[in-house]
């Protein structure tokens, strides 16, 4: 797997890369967002870490940039405790974030969590369809109605995960372990953020409602008709 890596900081950037190839990844590390994005729809990588905090050319808009033309998932580095950071990149369709400073043994963590499901290692049906929605997960393709929907790659994997259960209530755990791959943790706000996108790509049911429902202190549901 070839990552590529979009900091500024190039001591820290330095000391990620080179345990990341130790853990058996291909890693290019360029210092700012300008390269970063070039290099991001190169097609030569299969995940992007993306500092957010870069002069010049912020990770933000770096990201804005990457999501105008490309899937590919994008792990931001946020500064720890920057919540306005961290939800507004997850709306611009980042996949998902990491605090600073971060351990490198985490970082790999998350990276694997994610390319695991962006890869379809796992077995999967050949489609799901519930209602007018249509997925390919070995594709990973989604359709509303017959026409391509636009997904992130997490919001794919949640989507997923909701349609293997429809009908019934999935809790934000479950969402966090099968749909981010990694446990949930307090006051992550990740999951609603990343649903409460999807909800604004898919039409709204005959009666005017969501097909994602919220079950509150239960989870969320996809409604089947």
């Amino acid at each position: 797997m070839n990552v590529l890596l979009v900091d500024d900081d190039v001591e820290l950037a330095g000391m990620l890369a080179e345990y990341l190839r130790r853990e058996g990844f291909q890693v290019l590390a360029v210092p700012n967002g300008e390269s970063g994005v070039a290099e991001a729809l190169s097609g030569r990588h299969d995940i992007v870490v993306l500092d957010v905090m870069m002069p010049g050319m912020g990770g933000i808009e770096a990201l804005t940039r990457i999501r105008l033309e490309s899937r590919l998932p994008v792990l931001m580095l946020t500064a720890k405790g920057d919540d306005l950071d961290r939800i507004f990149g997850l709306e611009l369709g980042a996949d998902d974030y990491v605090p600073k400073p971060c351990t490198p043994r985490e970082l790999t963590a998350r990276i694997r969590a994610i390319l695991r499901r962006t890869q379809g290692i796992t077995e999967v049906p050949a489609t799901l369809e519930v209602g007018p929605l249509t997925l390919h997960p070995r594709k990973r393709a989604a359709l509303w109605e017959g026409q391509p929907l636009d997904l992130t790659s997490t919001e794919f994997n949640l989507l997923e995960v909701l349609a293997r259960h429809a009908g019934r209530v999935v809790d934000k755990a479950e969402l966090s372990q099968n749909g981010l791959g990694r446990p949930l943790a307090r006051f992550d706000r990740s999951i609603d953020v990343h649903l409460s996108s999807i909800r604004q790509k898919l039409a709204p049911r005959p009666d005017g409602e969501s097909w994602i429902q919220t079950v509150r202190g239960r989870g969320y549901l996809l409604v089947r008709e």
